[in-house]
């Protein structure tokens, strides 16, 4: 069926960090022709924005106070995602182990999570031809109504040694230590907790490669795709 054709298919991929979440959502994202969000970015950007404006992190009113301030746009492009903030490229920096440990306490504010949980539902509902959005409350809070949903594990050695290969020369421990506390953060928070939707698909990456999740998921879609 060509993509003209096809009705626009919206995927949400939830899961914690070190699954395999964003390469996964990027591949297939670009093999099915659909746009990709990663909305773990927009919430770093506006950690990002937070302590690069000397707000203080550890006071949810002063956070609230200014959500609404930081202008945000993702590119959806799976090639070549961009995410900037009041025109300013912030790919790289929200990257840093700063931003990293500051981002759980940002997105745990309401007022941050409905002023993102809203751009994020902009761009899904524009996509032209459908898109994948990666995160963790994707398939629970942001769009419930997602045509598929999908929920990524794997067990924490599996994560962080993935992780600790991605941040050059981590440490394994330290980086499952990391790993746990967020989950543990991020499944607590009472504002749209890290969790499975019900009606979400389970697949448990362990000890599957990269390639083979994404021919996992590229196959879930193409069913959904066909009405299956």
């Amino acid at each position: 069926m060509e993509n003209g054709a096809a009705k626009p298919v919206i995927v949400a991929i939830d899961g914690p960090s070190g699954t395999g979440k964003s390469s996964t959502s990027k591949a297939v994202a670009a093999q099915l022709g659909l746009s990709y969000l990663d909305t773990g970015a927009q919430y770093r950007a506006i950690t990002w924005w937070m302590v690069t404006n000397g707000i203080d992190i550890e006071d949810p009113s002063a956070i609230a106070a200014v959500a609404g301030k930081p202008e945000i746009v993702s590119g959806t492009d799976p090639a070549a995602p961009t995410i900037s903030v009041d025109g300013t490229d912030v790919s790289g920096p929200i990257r840093t182990q700063e931003v990293t440990s500051q981002v759980s306490a940002v997105s745990a504010v309401p007022e941050v999570r409905a002023r993102i949980t809203e751009l994020q539902r902009s761009l899904a509902t524009s996509a032209e031809y459908g898109i994948v959005v990666e995160g963790r409350d994707i398939g629970t809070t942001v769009l419930p109504d997602a045509d598929l949903k999908i929920f990524l594990t794997a067990s924490p050695e599996a994560r962080a040694a993935r992780r600790s290969g991605e941040l050059k020369g981590a440490d394994v421990h330290t980086t499952r230590e990391a790993l746990l506390k967020r989950d543990a953060a991020d499944s607590s928070r009472k504002t749209s907790p890290l969790a499975k939707a019900d009606d979400a698909v389970e697949v448990d990456t362990t000890e599957l490669t990269l390639a083979q999740v994404i021919e996992c998921v590229v196959t879930l879609v193409e069913e959904k795709r066909a009405g299956k």
